[in-house]
């Protein structure tokens, strides 16, 4: 398979640029989102309380995921400044000590987990069938912990040299393995073997990602900026790790306090009953599928960003700021009509509990009028992320998803009677409010780091 080359994104048509980068990244996020919707299907086929019980388990663990993401934010801004700045033999050092950091990091959380899955279930749960397949599904997908965290940390050195096309590929391949694997596992071979049941869900993910974080290892060094790699390079080096850290941890920490946000709502919604826990899973993947482009314009926005920022080229930072912008809204636009009419019809896909699906169908129509305030809050992330200053993002997770979720979801379930509508309203309000302060925030660091976000003038 041919290796993509190295892209210079400091110069070019902006456009071109998107389209290379964000294209293949939407793609790949589409089919991990259908990855995630297969699990919920076979999961829905089984019992709804195993469909509750990756829901919740899933959700719990994003909270490692969520460094894998975060570390690939943190290797794609410090590579690409390094690349844009035209620094090959600091983007070496950054890739190998990555890898390093990755390693070290998957063992960490995958002794946290140990300790804390069993915590966090009880808390988001009641006891019985749905509390019992959250922990049995959390406790063996903490070995899939290496497959994305590492496979991630690889991602983001390969698009900070305008690869987004290698975790596409791993992406679709670990889709249809996870289609055969699925029913494979749970419910074997006819007359050979009785599969595992629901066990089956997890040991799927296990499997696939692994061979994900295998792809990816084997293309990152096979590119451009990891050429000359030696072993040299695999001494660790603190000053790096440190700055890999610092860079990391409040963008992951950032989705960090998004779960605890998923988590306030599920807590809300257990009183409720199994099936808007349920309805929440499936609809946040519904959701995600929908967000999916717009998350893919963002990630090329900090590719973009962060290389032309390292080449202090602060006007294009800002049109690709301005282009990313616009194809948001004209997204948007066309893609909240379709979720308002079809969430009936998206529902039924994945259960029949008409419970369920009434639940379900009321969360999406809430949620296509937040869906364009979502995309702008991806795309001020990315922007702060490339302009190296994290911690912002950090700051507007704490106070719309640590403290505004569950402040609002409590006031209006408090002052207006316990309504799941009343859920989603709190989830909104926390949603417009956070935006305002992220607007009010990105100007002010764009101000200090590339002279404001209308400037004219490098």
């Amino acid at each position: 398979m041919k290796q993509p080359e190295q892209i210079d994104l400091t110069s070019g048509h902006l456009s071109q640029h998107f389209r290379t980068l964000a294209i293949p990244a939407a793609i790949g996020m589409v089919f991990n989102t259908l990855y995630n919707m297969v699990d919920m299907y076979f999961a829905g086929r089984l019992a709804t309380a195993s469909q509750a019980g990756i829901s919740i388990g899933f959700g719990l663990f994003f909270i490692y995921i969520a460094f894998g993401f975060g570390l690939s934010s943190a290797i794609s801004a410090l590579v690409g400044s390094a690349l844009g700045a035209k620094n090959q033999r600091a983007a070496r050092k950054l890739i190998a000590q990555a890898l390093i950091f990755g390693m070290l990091l998957c063992m960490i959380l995958m002794g946290i987990g140990l300790l804390l899955n069993p915590i966090l279930v009880e808390i988001v749960s009641e006891p019985g069938p749905y509390r019992d397949a959250a922990n049995r599904y959390t406790f063996v997908l903490l070995l899939a912990i290496p497959g994305f965290i590492v496979a991630y940390a690889c991602n983001g050195a390969l698009q900070a040299q305008g690869d987004s096309i290698s975790l596409t590929r791993a992406l679709i391949v670990a889709f249809f393995a996870n289609i055969v694997l699925n029913p494979l596992l749970i419910y074997g071979i006819p007359g050979v073997w009785d599969g595992i049941g629901f066990d089956g869900l997890a040991v799927s993910t296990v499997l696939s990602q692994s061979g994900v974080m295998v792809f990816m290892v084997s293309r990152l060094l096979k590119s451009d900026a990891a050429n000359g790699l030696s072993r040299a390079h695999l001494a660790v080096r603190f000053s790096i790790l440190r700055t890999l850290a610092v860079q990391m941890l409040p963008s992951s920490f950032s989705l960090q306090v998004m779960i605890l946000a998923g988590i306030a709502v599920q807590y809300a919604l257990k009183s409720f009953g199994e099936h808007a826990i349920a309805a929440y899973g499936v609809g946040m993947r519904i959701e995600q599928l929908v967000l999916l482009p717009i998350l893919g314009v963002a990630s090329s926005l900090l590719s973009i960003a962060a290389q032309n920022f390292g080449a202090h080229d602060f006007d294009r930072v800002r049109a690709a700021v301005a282009f990313s912008i616009k194809i948001s809204l004209i997204f948007m636009a066309a893609a909240c009509p379709i979720l308002w009419l079809g969430a009936e019809f998206a529902f039924s896909l994945f259960s029949q509990d008409p419970e369920v699906i009434r639940v379900g169908v009321g969360y999406l129509h809430f949620d296509a009028v937040l869906l364009p305030i979502y995309g702008l809050l991806f795309i001020i992330n990315a922007l702060l992320q490339a302009l190296q200053r994290p911690i912002w993002v950090l700051w507007i997770s704490i106070y719309r998803q640590g403290f505004g979720v569950a402040f609002f979801i409590w006031v209006y379930l408090t002052l207006f009677g316990w309504d799941i509508w009343h859920v989603w309203y709190g989830v909104g309000t926390s949603v417009v409010s956070g935006l305002i302060l992220s607007v009010l925030i990105a100007m002010y660091v764009a101000k200090r780091e590339i002279n404001g976000l209308l400037s004219t003038t490098k």
